[in-house]
């Protein structure tokens, strides 16, 4: 029947099958339209129902050839009546022949002619069949594709940001005697950010880094890699920076958020839908190459894979108009340290834990206050399961935003890129849990160490932990095209 039949939803079929009311109910607790899954149990019904039919009649047509072939080596005239009869009574299909086989005692046998009829036509019904049950699989596997993961029990829920929950504060908010400014004001003032150039070479929502901006851009890179690496045990990868649709079907980007990608067209434009092996897009986080790493693959799970990685980071903000429009908030490109899990069932929700701490280690070594959101049901990405937002203070907007997104996906990325395991001692493979998150964002980082560091004079304070990056440096003062002034 083909790789389609497997019907491998991205919410386990056999689970929305035997609760679909708790699954209803988990998808109006996001905010989703539960209504989508009207047509679930009647598809899920024509599906199974032609599949049962397909195996029947094939185990039909697999005895009356062998009875066929028998009859043709030993010369007969046709396949005589009580062999027929077997068949029907061995496989309680009686009703799937011919009446006339079955109830006619003048036939002793059916003729080959007769017999190879029966089989064309049993052949075309087969045929017919599997149409049907390739057609209802096709709306399955679309209808399971758009819905989001349900969310684990422990989240709250909410219809939006409004309704997270403060689990952690940290730190306290630095106290100037000056006014504090936004971190782009800081930036361009020092000489270090210039955004009119930016928009020049490529347009809104990029800047250009200079001199002791650069360098800061690449201080907290390497500071946040080795504190990964040394510190908290993750290996380093550096992976594509394009990937391909299957990808992004697999981290759960495609089908229903390819606005907000950038598609290369190298191999014609994307056509909704189709997945394909060697299409190019330019990755929104390294979260996507990272976990297709082990895409199609049963692995090794004796304990939890850790890896991190450094990549920029392409997006296109399609739904962000007029939000942010200025400063580095919300940029088409940025660099990020992304860190990605894969655990067993039983460990990925002290893994989540894990990981989000190890994503605060970096704002608590750089000094900067930071509170946890754990995000409501409204608010929670598509593919995840559980999330932790940490919001870093930023003294220029007196107000907190989003740093790192630190997720559970459970197995919702897993059976979309079909990533399993074998628990020890199992017969069968399991899927893997996946979870991921920034650690941290490198630009939001940057933002708000120059707004948390600022001075009166304009000038901004190295945090302690970056100083052995930049060289020594402590203060980064103004500069002109990076030379001090």
């Amino acid at each position: 029947m083909g790789e389609r039949l497997e019907c491998l939803g991205m919410l386990d079929l056999a689970f929305v099958r035997a609760n679909l009311p708790l699954v209803e109910e988990k998808l109006r607790s996001r905010g989703a339209d539960a209504a989508v899954l009207a047509d679930f149990a009647w598809l899920d019904d024509e599906r199974r129902s032609a599949l049962t039919k397909v195996e029947t009649k094939k185990a039909i047509q697999n005895a009356l050839s062998a009875s066929y072939a028998e009859a043709k080596r030993k010369k007969l005239a046709g396949v005589q009546r009580d062999v027929l009869i077997g068949i029907a009574n061995l496989f309680h299909f009686g009703a799937a022949l011919p009446v006339e086989w079955m109830v006619d005692s003048l036939v002793d046998t059916v003729t080959f002619d007769v017999l190879s009829s029966q089989l064309q036509k049993s052949k075309a019904e087969i045929e017919s069949l599997e149409h049907i049950a390739q057609t209802a699989d096709a709306k399955l596997r679309e209808l399971l594709e758009g819905l989001p993961n349900l969310p684990n029990d422990s989240v709250p829920i909410g219809k939006s940001e409004h309704d997270n929950v403060c689990v952690k504060t940290w730190g306290e908010a630095p106290k100037f005697d000056f006014a504090a400014k936004p971190h782009w004001e800081i930036g361009e003032e020092l000489g270090i950010l210039d955004f009119a150039r930016a928009a020049k070479i490529s347009g809104s929502r990029f800047v250009v880094h200079f001199g002791s901006g650069a360098r800061l851009e690449r201080a907290l890179a390497n500071f946040m890699l080795d504190l990964h690496t040394n510190k908290h045990g993750y290996v380093e990868v550096l992976p594509p920076f394009m990937v391909n649709s299957r990808s992004l079907f697999g981290t759960g980007q495609l089908p229903k958020f390819a606005e907000d990608l950038f598609h290369c067209d190298d191999k014609g434009a994307y056509v909704p839908g189709e997945l394909q092996e060697s299409d190019h897009w330019l990755i929104p986080t390294a979260e996507v190459p990272v976990t297709n790493i082990f895409r199609d693959e049963t692995i090794d799970l004796a304990e939890t894979i850790s890896f991190c990685a450094y990549t920029p980071c392409f997006r296109s903000e399609a739904g962000s108009h007029g939000k942010d429009t200025r400063g580095m908030i919300r940029q088409h490109q940025f660099q990020k340290v992304e860190l990605v899990k894969f655990a067993k069932p039983e460990d990925s929700e002290a893994e989540h834990e894990r990981l989000t701490s190890h994503a605060e280690a970096v704002l608590e070594a750089l000094e900067l206050p930071y509170r946890r959101m754990l995000l409501c049901t409204g608010d929670m990405g598509f593919s995840s399961a559980k999330t932790y937002d940490l919001e870093v203070w930023l003294p220029g907007r007196q107000t907190y935003r989003e740093i790192s997104s630190c997720s559970n996906f459970e197995s919702f990325q897993a059976r979309r890129a079909n990533i399993r395991y074998k628990p020890a001692g199992a017969k069968k493979s399991e899927f893997v849990h996946t979870l991921n998150g920034s650690g941290l964002a490198v630009g939001r980082t940057y933002l708000a160490v120059l707004e948390n560091y600022q001075q009166a004079d304009g000038s901004v304070r190295v945090p302690a932990a970056l100083q052995p990056y930049m060289g020594g440096e402590t203060v980064i003062t103004k500069q002109a095209m990076g030379r001090a002034i």
